[in-house]
């Protein structure tokens, strides 16, 4: 891979194959592919029928794989009203200049994506570096959203980890609700009177604070946990209760709870552990991209948990989960009645919503990157320089550099953390 000979903004030129041309000054039309998603599970579309239609109305060109947006509710009657073309798979990824997508490209697509291609979406490339390698000398450009600096306000509109993880949230108050076998809120009826569920959802950022408020809102006693005892205004903006560690007094760069030491850590998770016997519904959120999440349910943690109790694991992935032994995507029930359920991409299972808030994230990345109809790359910029990840041949985010072990850039800053979600 060669390394980009200056900082200055860059561009990419559209392949002549693509579209006609829209003006003088812009060029031919950007052509912008929406295929169907193929992982196991996946209902989300990249883009829904409405940011089809703000891309065609600001002279883009969008091709649609047909049934592409079916498992989220949208048609392809509804892809072509808002002026977007049907179009086989194939065709798409051959024409298309920008290609969004919800995770990491299958084999399929990955062989096919060539130099001058723009592959945007939640790649995960910490996971998969030999891909991403590969892509790079390929010269296709990647943007991973996940590695956004999500501390800038102006980048808030691309923040596609916030967006997933706020459905996440909400869904998994349903989730729990659905799996738990009693009732949530107290009810008084003419047989007696039933408990209200105690809840605990262990970390309040985006997706765990949706989770306490859906909580909330069918009737369980919640509590919010987490090391940053700054979350407590916001749990109890909430209603809720609020419960942290007797070490847990700061909060590291950006807001995001710092690393323990060893004895904090041991001390942290025994008190987590006492006080987690007394819930009904435990709902875990520390998903960490391109890490082991930490486990915040232990396996003797499961085994005192009273009979019924629900843990529903937002954390989890192949690398593991907040709740042991749970598996992604899977519902298991232990020996002691105690239900875990893995749910790394919970998100999926609203998939209307997730999906249109997503689209707007993605349309956000692309104004930002092709405000006309070229691929303008600006390596001074600090959002560029986290979500692009390679460039004209050569990775470019520093992060990956460093995982890869390739030298750093000329005048690169330092590589930027991974933060839980």
């Amino acid at each position: 891979m060669t390394s980009p000979a200056s900082t200055a903004p860059r561009s990419i030129t559209v392949p002549s194959s693509t579209q006609p041309h829209t003006s003088a000054d812009d060029g031919p039309a950007l052509t912008v592919g929406v295929l169907a998603e193929t992982a196991a599970g996946e209902r989300r579309v990249a883009l829904d029928p409405s940011a089809a239609d703000r891309l065609t109305k600001a002279g883009r060109v969008v091709l649609v794989e047909s049934g592409a947006g079916t498992d989220a509710t949208f048609e392809d009657a509804a892809y072509t009203a808002a002026g977007a073309i049907l179009t086989p798979r194939t065709q798409i990824i051959a024409k298309s200049t920008i290609i969004p997508v919800m995770r990491f490209p299958d084999a399929e697509l990955l062989k096919a994506l060539r130099s001058g291609q723009v592959l945007i979406g939640l790649i995960d490339p910490m996971n998969n570096l030999t891909a991403i390698a590969d892509l790079a000398t390929r010269g296709v450009t990647v943007v991973a959203l996940e590695l956004l600096p999500r501390t800038l306000s102006r980048a808030q509109s691309m923040d596609a980890l916030s967006s997933q993880s706020s459905a996440a949230g909400y869904r998994a108050g349903i989730v729990a609700a659905a799996a738990y076998a009693r009732y949530l809120p107290m009810m008084i009826t003419a047989a007696g009177t039933a408990t209200p569920a105690k809840a605990i959802v262990i970390g309040t950022g985006v997706a765990g604070l949706q989770a306490i408020g859906t909580l909330k809102r069918l009737g369980a006693v919640v509590t919010g946990y987490d090391v940053r005892a700054a979350s407590r205004g916001e749990v109890e903006s909430l209603g809720a209760k609020f419960l942290t560690s007797s070490v847990a007094q700061g909060a590291g760069a950006g807001g995001y709870a710092r690393a323990m030491t060893d004895a904090e850590k041991k001390t942290q998770q025994g008190e987590l552990a006492r006080a987690l016997v007394d819930f009904d519904i435990i709902i875990t959120t520390a998903k960490v991209p391109g890490r082991t999440p930490p486990e915040l349910v232990s396996a003797a943690t499961l085994k005192s948990l009273r009979a019924g109790s629900v843990c529903v694991d937002l954390g989890s992935s192949d690398k593991g989960g907040n709740v042991s032994g749970s598996v992604d995507g899977k519902t298991t029930v232990t020996a002691e009645g105690v239900t875990v359920i893995g749910a790394g991409e919970l998100a999926s299972g609203l998939p209307a919503s997730a999906s249109q808030m997503y689209a707007r994230n993605v349309l956000a990345v692309i104004a930002s990157l092709a405000p006309k109809n070229v691929i303008m790359v600006d390596q001074t910029d600090e959002v560029t320089q986290n979500v692009v990840v390679s460039f004209d041949g050569a990775i470019t985010n520093a992060s990956v550099r460093n995982a890869l072990k390739l030298d750093p850039l000329p005048g690169a800053a330092a590589p930027a953390k991974v933060t839980a979600s």
